[in-house]
């Protein structure tokens, strides 16, 4: 019976594959095959299966940050930097961020590549191979913030640290008030939540650079009594002046201004007291009056301690009444001896008590020179003895002209000044020149410009840089 089942299957399985091949070439085999056939739309429309699917969006470009049409051509952009924002502010003044993945010591040592190579005359320089530049060319200033970022929630591909790089310029030569606040969003403590422990390590502490202030006796320890010297220095040669603003100083070279602004506002170009009550009442600088020698001697031995108010080893230490005169035409009861005196016993200047016996006369009335200029300051930018210097090598050096002409105790301190390279006195004071003219006589505006900065290149202080820690 099964057989028989099976057999019927058999031939019923060859009848209809029998007849479909003959009809395979008919009109009707081909409808059959065009309903078996796949959905041609399913192709191109998979919706048509019922999956849900997303709406696909199109990404919007993102706009393009662009610098303004007046943005200095000649202030040098950091090749591998993306701009960020520009923020117009007062004044002119406007900042200009980029970012970039390389490290900040790469960019730092771009920007004192470009400033050393066009011309910029350097004004501050940074204290590590990080920090901040600010230079000068013709009358715009610019100040360069390079700042090591970290990456939160970086991708696997991107990198985990980026520099921060921020231009604030000043077309019209206008000193920055203050540094523009940092973009980092990282919300500040609460005051009332943090520990004394805490405030005392955000802030400089005694022999940290960023230290300005005096230091404070320890509470802890027993009171010690300071004596009270028999004989001081006037006021004018201590940290405690009294701001003079000068309606004059536009008189001065433009690139000379700044120096008189921030001196004057520490207070250190002084008059001597016969003159004080007149100084006072036209508030007049004078910037292109030929300067004293007395002058220059009280303002330099002020600025030198104004510099280093904290720093006592690197103050011109005071006189006692018992000091002999080191010149004579320079009495105890000049109203500059003090000064005067202070830097004969200093070594500064030479004198008699230096082991120069032809200086017996100070000559206090008698118009300041170039290289004496020079010669008075340099002992206290390098710190050290001056090196040995020849004629040759000062040509070689400088290529003035008229080497052969300046003083031989002279050449010592022109060739160190060479050697403090953006941040020399002649460059500063006198800008770019092939005749140093080592007898012209200096006027106050020029004095004024060798005095606001103290030290060498990469190691000083200058004048702006107390007024920021005094702010």
């Amino acid at each position: 019976m099964l057989y028989c089942k099976r057999l019927v299957v058999y031939l019923s399985s060859v009848v209809i594959l029998s007849s479909l091949t003959a009809c395979a070439n008919s009109p009707t085999a081909k409808n059959w095959e065009n309903s078996l056939a796949a959905d041609s739309r399913l192709q191109n429309n998979p919706a048509i299966l019922g999956a849900n699917q997303s709406p696909q969006t199109t990404p919007q470009p993102q706009p393009t940050v662009q610098l303004p049409a007046d943005f200095p051509s000649y202030i040098p952009i950091y090749p591998n930097s993306q701009l960020q924002e520009v923020i117009p502010g007062a004044d002119g003044q406007s900042t200009a961020r980029w970012q970039s993945i390389d490290p900040s010591n790469f960019i730092t040592s771009f920007y004192r590549s470009q400033f050393g190579a066009n011309n910029w005359q350097i004004v501050q320089q940074p204290s590590e191979d990080t920090g901040t530049f600010e230079a000068r060319r013709n009358n715009l200033l610019v100040r360069v913030t390079i700042q090591p970022k970290s990456v939160t929630n970086a991708t696997p591909n991107q990198s985990q640290t980026s520099t921060e790089l921020r231009i604030d310029y000043s077309p019209n030569g206008v000193a920055f008030a203050s540094p523009i606040p940092s973009t980092d969003t990282t919300p500040t403590p609460n005051p009332t939540s943090t520990t004394n422990s805490e405030v005392a390590s955000n802030i400089p502490q005694p022999g940290s650079p960023d230290f300005i202030g005096p230091v404070l006796p320890d509470n802890n320890s027993a009171p010690t009594s300071t004596p009270t010297p028999t004989n001081t220095l006037p006021s004018t040669a201590t940290n405690t002046q009294t701001a003079q603003q000068f309606s004059d100083v536009s008189k001065a070279p433009q690139q000379l201004q700044r120096y008189i602004q921030d001196l004057g506002t520490l207070g250190v170009l002084t008059v001597n007291s016969n003159n004080q009550a007149k100084s006072s009442n036209t508030g007049l600088f004078e910037p292109n009056k030929v300067i004293t020698r007395r002058e220059y001697a009280r303002w330099l031995v002020a600025a030198n301690n104004a510099m280093y108010t904290n720093n006592p080893a690197k103050q011109i230490r005071t006189v006692s009444e018992t000091a002999q005169p080191a010149f004579s035409d320079v009495p105890k009861t000049n109203p500059d001896f003090a000064f005067i005196q202070g830097l004969a016993e200093a070594g500064i200047i030479p004198s008699t008590l230096s082991g120069d016996s032809t200086e017996v006369l100070f000559r206090p009335d008698a118009p300041l020179t170039r290289e004496q200029l020079l010669l008075w300051k340099l002992p206290l930018d390098t710190r050290a003895a001056l090196p040995a210097a020849n004629l040759e090598a000062v040509k070689q050096t400088w290529g003035f002209q008229d080497a052969g002409k300046i003083d031989s105790r002279a050449l010592r301190a022109v060739l160190a000044d060479f050697q403090n390279g953006e941040q020399s006195n002649i460059r500063r004071v006198f800008g770019f020149t092939t005749l140093f003219q080592p007898k012209r006589t200096v006027t106050r505006a020029e004095a004024a410009a060798a005095l606001w900065y103290f030290g060498t290149q990469g190691d000083g202080i200058s004048a702006a840089d107390v007024l920021k820690g005094k702010t």
